[in-house]
């Protein structure tokens, strides 16, 4: 079973093929291996030539019944993608894929996991993988989720019989459109011999990472159409519970907000989660430059080209590498992110709001970044008695429980030794702009942290602000690590 996006005349492709790539070679012969610059301003001329195209992407396909089907080679006049194609990166590629098993349903899911999967020498996690995905959703969450896996591997009978496995064990999630297996036929591929060694690293390193990027730009092509986003796993990854929940936690509170990937793991490829909309530029992007480097180093540059400067990752991280062997090799590969937790589904709301300190900033740790559920932090020079740190919302809210976290592992007496908490109601105009002019106070901090439950039980009025006071000056400079808010009713999905 065949799946075609923009597919054009097959003779004419494949001619067109073989001068993309040789074009493509050809201009990397013109410089030395060692100039990254030349790269840097290559990528940055590609990338703004068609960043403010309008996205428009069609992905068509042939409406049959679920099957697997046995695994044929095309012919030979099969092709990538065409001159023109390279150079907008706003169109999607056309390539045929195989459908191995399932097919799209009509309906746009709001989330595409994407998996990427090769024949191991040591180890196979694919379909741990895929069980973990489900069995960590609920049954309303699976109804808005669809797992699509690229079998990658040229190696068609391993396809095969791993195709029959995942569809023994994944049947019911494949006739419910929740899980597709895809692949892109080798004749698509660009040549993976001869390639530039940069970073000498060995032959075969390089020829394992460049197709990698080949790989995940067709998995990202495929799945442009499929949902408003998209998160990028590896293939030897554990989910925590309801993941999908705390996604969408995170997505609804950076509205309004400008981002290209958030990050929901600090390892890889793992838990890299991107607007659908951005996909097409994505897999252009590691297919032009998919011998110069490895896929995660091509993703953080992707990412500042699109004007996200910063990393934004999320802690508690959601998805933890569970694999022992790497697909390199074989090789030993015992990362883990440590910042892992399986049932860590309490994520907070932190509502909309502006923050105010009087506290002397240091530098650029702002009193923002104690809200944000990134990591990262405020940071003041010693405060005095009476200091404050206040949060004013846009809209008075019911809330359920606050928690406040000071100082950090390496600067652990940068803490508030001696404060409270209060929220407040009655927004009164000030220089500083609206600030509350009536609080209760709901604790005092104890080595540095505060946690309150049933808030909502304690207070009778909508909260409008929520206030740190210093109650004595200190020495020491402080950190405000985090503060967390749950609302009685979590921002709508």
């Amino acid at each position: 079973m065949a799946h075609r996006i923009r597919s054009g005349n097959t003779s004419e492709s494949a001619y067109s093929m073989r001068l993309v790539w040789k074009s493509l070679d050809k201009m990397r012969c013109l410089r030395k291996r060692s100039t990254i610059p030349f790269l840097g301003f290559l990528i940055t001329f590609l990338l703004f030539l068609n960043l403010y195209i309008e996205d428009g992407y069609v992905v068509e396909g042939d409406k049959r019944q679920l099957r697997v089907t046995s695994v044929h080679a095309p012919s030979s006049e099969r092709y990538v993608h065409t001159f023109r194609d390279l150079s907008n990166f706003s169109g999607t590629i056309n390539v045929t894929y195989r459908y191995l098993a399932g097919t799209p349903l009509n309906r746009k899911k709001y989330l595409t996991i994407g998996l990427s999967s090769v024949k191991r020498k040591r180890g196979n996690y694919l379909l741990e993988t895929i069980k973990s995905i489900f069995d960590q959703s609920s049954y309303e969450e699976l109804k808005e989720i669809v797992v699509v896996v690229h079998l990658a591997d040229f190696d068609l009978v391993w396809c095969e019989n791993l195709v029959q496995e995942i569809t023994r064990k994944f049947a019911h999630h494949i006739i419910a459109g929740r899980l597709l297996v895809i692949q892109a036929p080798e004749e698509y591929y660009p040549s993976l011999d001869g390639l530039k060694r940069n970073y000498n690293d060995p032959e075969d390193r390089v020829r394992f990472r460049s197709k990698q990027n080949v790989d995940y730009a067709f998995l990202l092509n495929f799945c442009t159409n499929l949902s408003h986003f998209y998160m990028m796993l590896e293939d030897d990854v554990r989910c925590s519970r309801n993941f999908l929940t705390a996604l969408k936690k995170v997505i609804t509170s950076r509205d309004g907000s400008y981002w290209v990937m958030l990050e929901f793991s600090k390892l890889g490829y793992i838990g890299k989660l991107y607007h659908s909309k951005d996909l097409p530029r994505l897999a252009h992007f590691l297919l032009m430059f998919y011998q110069e480097m490895p896929c995660d180093w091509l993703l953080i540059h992707f990412r500042g080209l699109l004007a996200q400067k910063d990393v934004i990752r999320f802690k508690p991280s959601l998805f933890q590498h569970m694999g022992y062997y790497s697909s390199y090799k074989g090789a030993e590969n015992k990362l883990k992110d440590d910042d892992f937790e399986e049932d860590s589904i309490d994520i907070p709301d932190n509502p909309p709001a502006s923050l105010y300190t009087n506290i002397n900033v240091f530098e650029n740790y702002d009193a923002a970044k104690a809200y944000s559920t990134v990591d990262e932090y405020f940071w003041g020079k010693p405060p005095s008695t009476g200091d404050f740190f206040v949060i004013v919302f846009n809209k008075s809210t019911k809330i359920s429980k606050i928690k406040i976290a000071t100082g950090s592992d390496d600067r652990q007496n940068d803490i508030l030794h001696h404060g409270a908490l209060e929220v407040g109601e009655k927004l009164v105009g000030t220089k500083k702009g609206k600030l509350c002019s009536s609080y209760i106070t709901l604790g005092e901090f104890k080595n540095g942290n505060i946690e309150v439950q049933d808030v909502d039980h304690k207070i009778a009025f909508n909260i409008e602000c929520v206030r740190i006071v210093v109650t004595a000056s200190q020495k020491e400079w402080l950190i405000i690590r985090s503060i967390s808010l749950w609302t009685t009713q979590p921002p709508s999905q």
